[in-house]
């Protein structure tokens, strides 16, 4: 077998550590596009460095009742975050307030972000809540956010407000995951039994 010189592997060495850091670091760009719109439960699809929410349509929320996949070829862009639509009408409403139909805390799930995690944010679990979208991380999410809906809202916007808006998202959540966990953090099992319990 042959071997390789000291001097290529003296190069290929960092060159290799370069690539997988920065293919490492690719969620980390791509939830953080800046320009007032940060973070964001986004994907890099293609030419959208930055698609918000999988590419569901966000109006469609509201219009519809339901989430609904967008089309690549009706977008805008907001604040350098891609938006697809389902139609052009959902487009010109979306272009002319955007603001009525971006999701709260950037599409992440309203419930960790009672906790001050930006993290997860399923397209298909959702609410309204006094004309503003949020989106949760699953049904068991959204069911332990509605247990003290007012409550939870509160912590919520106050946490995204005072330290996750204009945020890195991985490392936020690695600081409230891993060691500096908020005074009513609660575990995923802990939530699930509150939730089983308020069945009852």
């Amino acid at each position: 077998m042959p071997t390789m010189s000291l001097p290529r592997r003296v190069f290929l060495a960092p060159a290799l550590a370069v690539a997988l850091g920065l293919g490492g670091c690719a969620p980390l760009i791509t939830q953080s596009p800046g320009q007032g719109l940060s973070p964001v439960n986004a994907i890099s699809q293609g030419e959208d460095k930055h698609l918000m929410l999988f590419g569901h349509d966000v109006v469609s929320y509201f219009t519809q009742g339901r989430h609904q996949m967008g089309q690549p070829a009706i977008k805008s862009v907001h604040k350098g975050v891609s938006f697809w639509f389902a139609s052009a009408q959902h487009k010109a409403l979306f272009d002319a307030a955007p603001e009525k139909y971006i999701p709260q805390f950037g599409g992440y799930c309203a419930n960790g972000l009672a906790y001050a995690i930006p993290w997860g944010g399923d397209a298909d679990t959702w609410r309204i809540v006094d004309g503003k979208l949020y989106i949760f991380g699953g049904k068991s999410s959204k069911e332990a956010f509605e247990l003290d809906l007012a409550g939870n809202l509160k912590l919520a916007h106050q946490y995204w407000d005072s330290e996750v808006k204009d945020a890195n998202a991985f490392f936020q959540r690695t600081k409230r995951t891993t060691y500096n966990k908020v005074p009513h953090y609660k575990t995923g099992a802990e939530l699930a039994k509150m939730v089983e319990a308020a069945k009852k």
